[in-house]
């Protein structure tokens, strides 16, 4: 067994799981979803990026792609959670935070794809 790919393979999955924990519940109840499991869910994202930097191969391309589309879905959710709470003067409402949901559905779709990549590229591994 290789540690490293054990690394690589559960800091994909956890990117995964984060991301659903946060997309799971009422689009439209703020009470659902936490700003803290989004932030954990970019943290762990873009730590699942940096361990896609070293595969050179064009499966590694790929996986780096998906974990580039995650991110920037990640990122955009925080940026439109930042400015309903701290810019706009009607703070967070049922159709801010389905445009929130809806960024983080985006990117759990990417780290899902990553995840059957990853996937498809264990299973046709030769030993």
């Amino acid at each position: 067994m290789n540690p490293e790919k054990v690394v690589f393979g559960f800091f994909i999955v956890w990117a995964l799981t984060l991301n659903f924990g946060f997309y799971l519940g009422d689009v439209a109840s703020p009470a659902h979803h936490h700003a803290y499991e989004l932030a954990a869910a970019i943290f762990v994202n873009l730590v699942a990026t940096i361990l896609k930097f070293g595969d050179r191969s064009h499966m590694g391309a790929f996986l780096l792609s998906t974990s580039f589309v995650a991110d920037l879905q990640l990122f955009a959710a925080a940026i439109v959670w930042g400015i309903a709470m701290n810019i706009e003067p009607i703070g967070m409402t049922a159709s801010v935070m389905a445009s929130i949901v809806s960024l983080a559905g985006g990117a759990m779709l990417a780290n899902i794809v990553s995840v059957l990549l990853l996937v498809i590229e264990t299973a046709t591994l030769q030993r």
